[in-house]
């Protein structure tokens, strides 16, 4: 049998020394370290100490074929490990590195040579640590090339006289002795798989974080240096980060200039004044949707493998499939960074009800939309004013299908296939044909909607419905449902929730039914109290005659009746009590499904 992969141990000086001239590649070491100053600390004093720090594992690239035949080997890229690496980087070499908060700083860990017993004997270095004549402040100091121990102990012995010259040169030896720990190291053969490395790492490291085909493939991207990976990582990363945090633009535009300078500072500008929260990206979606558009593709490790020049026909690899599938992913990224692709696929999504985040529970789902997007707008099979209705339309029938949610990668490739082969129209045609049955209209949505999930998708698109149809919210002739999903409104119990204890319905599964949640204005929400719905809806009902506001403010009864209508409640709430309440709940969820379906068909 074929080994899978080598095992060496190379000491910490081994190992810098290997990234320090390029032989080995950390893709991450510009990206973000996610370790705390206190955890550099505890992997310090684990040398010192003698104890195992785990295994690095390193993935050969493959070795391409170039166009002359000959073959070329590409650096070796550091798949776990990296945050230890970079830890003993900024620690002993004093090297700044990117930190969560994306600020560039050194990680500066203090040494006290003369801990006894449980004293501390590292620290993270802090204004005492400094001003201690004890403490040796900054241990990168002592791993300096010129460093001269004779002079330096000599120095702390004047500053410390009462002090044995042998203890602090010990100390020192040992402290110096971390150059020479040995760090196992797993070489990971070129021609593996994803799926075997990773079952490798995850073998290897069960408590660490499990890699995915995304982590793998940002890896590969950022230890290019031929094909413009490196900058290209760099775009992804940014983008992700601006998505959500708009003022991090200012911290990049004086702190990178390399990116700055680059083809696609300018293209991400635009996010410095972004504030939609809708879609909010991160690289796995972005590789996911430059994947599926550019490569017609679904699943995430066919991109390693192109990246790596893989031939899927003939499984060698060639430098012309490499650099082919770069310049692929470069434009993939380009066309997905757009300001006008991003922001008419945002406004598409909001434009068929989904106008908040909280309504939008599946990422899967939305990047196949901007896939569909993306692949519509470079079609000739859909005229460009139908775009964004089959944008809308297929986002509408995924989300009410769950079809992105077991198993997605291969259900986006069969899509994706299906798509080309078949042309978007008529493949959409056949699974609206197979999927939105009458069936499923009538007894599978009803039954869907058949759950106390505040996150459930059907619930959501029940909600988009009404906002789509601009309704107004329960009780109110002036707020509108739209209005209260984006601002300060929240759903309540239709049926109040202490009501149904008190009549003996305990299980929040039970109370907490989706048909039996509606957005209420606050103040009808304070109005309606505990009350049974028959007392509530019955003051409702008298003050459209009396014209007495009690509860909410509709004061016509016909516009009541309407407003029921709207919301899906049925016209015997007016005499409901606890002892109706599951007649209510079927009542309404065939209303919601209704109501879904009339929205679903007037896109």
């Amino acid at each position: 049998m074929t080994n899978k992969y080598s095992v060496a141990q190379y000491s910490v000086d081994n190992i810098l020394g290997f990234i320090n001239s390029g032989e080995i590649s950390i893709p991450e070491i510009q990206r973000p370290f996610v370790w705390n100053p206190s955890k550099v600390r505890d992997l310090i004093d684990s040398l010192y100490s003698g104890y195992p720090t785990g295994y690095l594992i390193i993935w050969q690239n493959p070795t391409v074929r170039l166009k002359d035949g000959k073959e070329a080997g590409g650096t070796k890229i550091l798949i776990d490990g990296q945050q230890r690496v970079t830890a003993l980087m900024t620690a002993l070499a004093g090297q700044k590195i990117l930190t969560e908060d994306y600020e560039t700083k050194a990680y500066k860990i203090a040494f006290n040579p003369l801990a006894e017993g449980n004293e501390e004997r590292f620290a993270v270095q802090t204004p005492v640590h400094v001003k201690s004549k004890n403490w040796i402040a900054d241990i990168s100091v002592v791993f300096k090339p010129d460093f001269n121990a004779f002079n330096f102990i000599n120095e702390y012995m004047a500053n410390n006289p009462e002090v044995s010259s042998d203890v602090i040169n010990k100390a020192i030896q040992k402290l110096l002795d971390i150059r020479t720990c040995q760090m196992g190291t797993i070489i990971l053969v070129p021609d593996l798989d994803i799926n075997e490395v990773t079952e490798i790492f995850v073998r290897i490291n069960s408590q660490g974080k499990r890699l995915n085909e995304s982590d793998f493939a940002m890896s590969k991207i950022a230890a290019d240096s031929k094909y413009g990976g490196n900058i290209l990582r760099k775009a992804i990363d940014y983008f992700c980060h601006l998505a959500v945090d708009p003022i991090f633009y200012e911290k990049l535009s004086s702190t990178d200039d390399e990116f700055m300078q680059s083809e696609f500072a300018p293209m991400l500008k635009w996010l410095k004044d972004d504030r939609e929260a809708i879609y909010d990206p991160d690289y796995n979606d972005m590789l996911r949707v430059c994947l599926m558009h550019k490569f017609g593709r679904g699943k995430l490790k066919d991109l390693v493998n192109l990246l790596s020049g893989r031939d899927f026909e003939t499984r060698t690899f060639k430098e012309e499939i490499a650099e082919n599938s770069f310049n692929q992913l470069t434009s993939g990224v380009k066309n997905f960074m757009n300001e006008y692709n991003f922001k008419n696929f945002v406004l598409l999504i909001k434009a068929c009800g989904f106008i908040n985040e909280k309504l939008l529970n599946s990422k899967m789902t939305l990047d196949f939309a901007y896939t569909l997007y993306l692949i519509l707008n470079n079609s000739k099979d859909i005229d460009k004013i139908e775009i964004k209705r089959f944008v809308q339309k297929w986002f509408v029938l995924s989300t009410l299908t769950s079809r992105y949610i077991g198993s997605p990668e291969s259900q986006m490739d069969r899509d994706l296939r299906n798509i080309e082969e078949k042309g978007f129209r008529r493949f959409f045609a056949e699974v609206e044909e197979a999927e939105l049955s009458d069936t499923f209209w009538n007894v599978g949505l009803v039954q869907n909607l058949e759950t106390s999930s505040i996150n459930s998708p059907y619930f959501n698109t029940f909600i988009a419905a009404q906002v789509w149809n601009a309704e107004q919210s329960l009780f109110s002739s002036t707020t509108k449902v739209s209005d209260l999903v984006t601002v300060t409104g929240d759903v309540h119990h239709i049926f109040p929730k202490e009501f149904l204890k008190q009549n003996g319905y305990d299980d929040k599964s039970k109370y907490n039914q989706v048909a039996n949640y509606t957005y209420l204005d606050t103040t009808v929400n304070i109005s309606v109290g505990k009350q049974a719905p028959n007392e509530y809806f019955t003051k409702a009902l008298e003050q459209c005659h009396n014209n007495q506001c009690s509860v909410g403010t509709i004061l016509n009864e016909e516009d009541l009746k309407n407003n029921l209508k709207m919301n899906c409640i049925p016209e015997k709430i007016f005499s409901m009590q606890a002892s109706d309440y599951d007649e209510f709940l079927l009542e309404r969820r065939k209303m919601m499904a209704e109501k879904i379906k009339k929205y679903y068909y007037s896109i």
